[in-house]
């Protein structure tokens, strides 16, 4: 079975991009390579069971195990030893990432209170795009009712393409609600 944001891709938004860009090739299109998200713990290192909740969750949200991230140096300041764990990520690839960006679109994003759309700011200077979301209850996955703590998250969406232009572009089509 193929992701329904798959099929809009192939179907919608290569021809579109194509016409806008003036592509000779439909691999020169500009398509998603991953997504990322990150979870930073810092408390983790006050109570370690903050981070079973927090793997938990991602896991939950994004339907693959997360890795858990530990500390390259100590830095007294914090209270943070080399080889603590302090977040956990997951990349995402192929038919899961087409089947995430698609909930975060259509389910989570307008969950978000007072939500006016994403930033077009957030771009990396090579079509890279990089999201901040201050509440992972904004996903129907996760039950109220077992979260301890509200966590943020950085999702990262990898895209081939050059230029933000493109990147921006190819985000629209696939329906990212930006703001005007």
């Amino acid at each position: 079975m193929k992701a329904r944001l798959k099929e809009q891709y192939t179907k919608n938004v290569v021809p579109a991009l194509e016409k806008e860009f003036g592509y000779a090739n439909a691999m020169a299109v500009p398509r998603l390579e991953k997504i990322s998200l990150n979870i930073g713990l810092g408390d983790a290192t006050q109570n370690a069971k903050l981070m079973d909740g927090a793997v938990a969750e991602l896991g939950q949200i994004t339907g693959q195990r997360p890795v858990v991230t530990k500390a390259r140096k100590s830095i007294a300041a914090f209270k943070l030893r080399e080889g603590m764990s302090i977040g956990c990520m997951v990349t995402l690839r192929g038919q899961r990432m087409y089947e995430f960006f698609d909930r975060l679109v259509n389910v989570a994003l307008p969950r978000v209170r007072d939500f006016r759309g994403v930033s077009t700011k957030s771009f990396d200077g090579r079509g890279n795009y990089t999201l901040g979301i201050k509440d992972q209850l904004i996903f129907p996955e996760i039950d109220y009712n077992k979260v301890e703590k509200v966590k943020g998250m950085n999702i990262s969406i990898t895209t081939t393409a050059k230029t933000d232009a493109e990147g921006l572009a190819l985000l629209k089509h696939l329906g990212m609600p930006f703001r005007q």
